[in-house]
Order: structure tokens, then sequence, then C-alpha cells
């Protein structure tokens, strides 16, 4: 069995391929890429191997991306630090995952898994996964901000939320970061991924992974507290109540 490793972190690397080495002695790793452009060059010049582990978040932004350029049929099996993923999902959709730190147990789980896979079965895998990938990347991943003399490419994975004041919409990431953004509110969410973010109120924007708690508020309303700080206290409306609540429980 031939695989190729996605990942940009060289500890990441050197973990499972020991782990490989010593789980699958016959599993030869071809290659090793590190970002989205670079698994797009490869997959385009070479034959898809029998496995691919492929890292969710990249330094250049999610691997989704990756099936935008490349039909990729062979199965896969993600790895991502953050549980705030759609794990379950991925599930639904046979497509395995491994939680960093990678344990042995759970890279022997995932393989034994693709053993049992049928020449059927891995077609119906190939159709989901790339029906589930597909559906993912309609939605933005990664915004480009421009700052000064600069564009830095800012993962959606990373916002904690958006906020306008004064017809200036700024995003705010979750280690504390600002910068401004060139859309407003009513353009960004056409663009971002519903399960992901909410409309709070004309002023915010918040991030599924952001909310820390909920406090119920003076007329019926909730008050929302996310891990970082906030330029303003949110408040979402009594007429929103049922809709925020659905969507923190569902996603």
């Amino acid at each position: 069995m031939k695989a190729v490793i996605i990942e940009d972190e060289v500890v990441a690397v050197k973990n499972l391929i020991a782990i490989l080495k010593e789980l699958e002695p016959n599993l030869e790793i071809i290659a090793v890429l590190d970002s989205i452009q670079s698994s797009v060059n490869y997959f385009q010049n070479n034959e898809l191997p029998d496995l691919v582990f492929m890292d969710i978040q990249l330094a250049d932004g999610e691997s989704f991306e990756i099936f935008k350029s490349i039909e990729i049929t062979c199965p896969v099996i993600f790895t991502t630090a953050y549980d705030s993923y759609a794990l379950e999902a991925f599930k639904v959709n046979s497509i395995d995952y491994l939680l960093k730190p990678i344990e042995p147990e759970n890279v022997q789980r995932a393989l034994n898994k693709l053993k049992n896979f049928s020449n059927n079965d891995l077609e119906e895998y190939a159709k989901r996964m790339n029906h589930f990938i597909a559906d993912k990347a309609e939605y933005t991943k990664t915004l480009l901000i421009k700052y000064r003399d600069k564009l830095i490419p800012l993962p959606t994975a990373q916002i904690a939320y958006f906020y306008t004041e004064n017809e200036m919409v700024t995003v705010h990431s979750l280690d504390g970061q600002e910068w401004p953004v060139e859309s407003s509110l009513d353009t960004l969410m056409s663009k971002l991924d519903p399960s992901e973010f909410f409309r709070a109120n004309r002023q915010f924007i918040i991030s599924h992974s952001a909310v820390k708690e909920v406090v119920v508020w003076f007329g019926n309303r909730l008050s929302v507290n996310l891990n970082v700080p906030t330029k303003e206290r949110i408040i979402i409306s009594k007429a929103r109540v049922s809709v925020f609540k659905k969507w923190l429980v569902n996603n």
C-alpha cells in the first residue's frame, strides 16, 4: 500500500510515520506535502496513492481547498487538532479522522476500517466524500486581509467574531488580534458557513467555536459571552432566541 501525508507540522509527520512503520511495515510513504499548493501540484503530476493522510488545517488554508482542483477518489483519513470541526459529519460520510495528538490505536482503527472496504464500498465512499467536500468548499475558508502593504490569509477557523461600528467592519481572531475588513456584515455572512457563524445582531457575526457561555438577559433576550473580549455586549433579540439556540445545539 502506498500513502501520501499532507501535514505542515514536522513533529506530527514524524509521529505519524513512526506509528505507521510499527503498525503497517509494508505501507510505503511516497510523499509528504505541507501545503494546499504543493498538494495540488503533486496530484496533478502523479497517480493517486492507495491512501491519503490529510491534515485539515494547513498553513495556507483548509485542505478542503485541494478538492476544488483535484478529484481525489482514494480513501482519505483526516487529521485535526481541533475538535470544533464537524467530526460527526465525517463519520456520517464514512470519512475517518484522527484527533491530534495521534495515538497508535486510533490509526489502527482507521486502517482496519479501510481494509474491510470492498471495491463497491470504496466507490460509494469516494462519491460521498467528494459530495461532502463540495458542500464544505462552497463557503469561504480563508479571508485575505488587506493590511497596510500586506495581504494576510486568515482561516475562518481562527475567527472569533466580526464587528461593525460607524460603517467600519473589523474581524477579531481567537488569539486576540484585530484587522479591518473591506466588506459589510451582510456580504461576509453570505460567504461564511452558517453552521460555523451566526449573525447575532446588526453589530456582530459570531463564531460557534468562540462561544463561551450564554446568559439569560432582560426581556427574554440572551447575552452571549465569547472566549475573547468584545467591543460591546452581544445581545440576541427575543425574536432570534429560538434560531440561535438551534444553531448553538445542532452545530
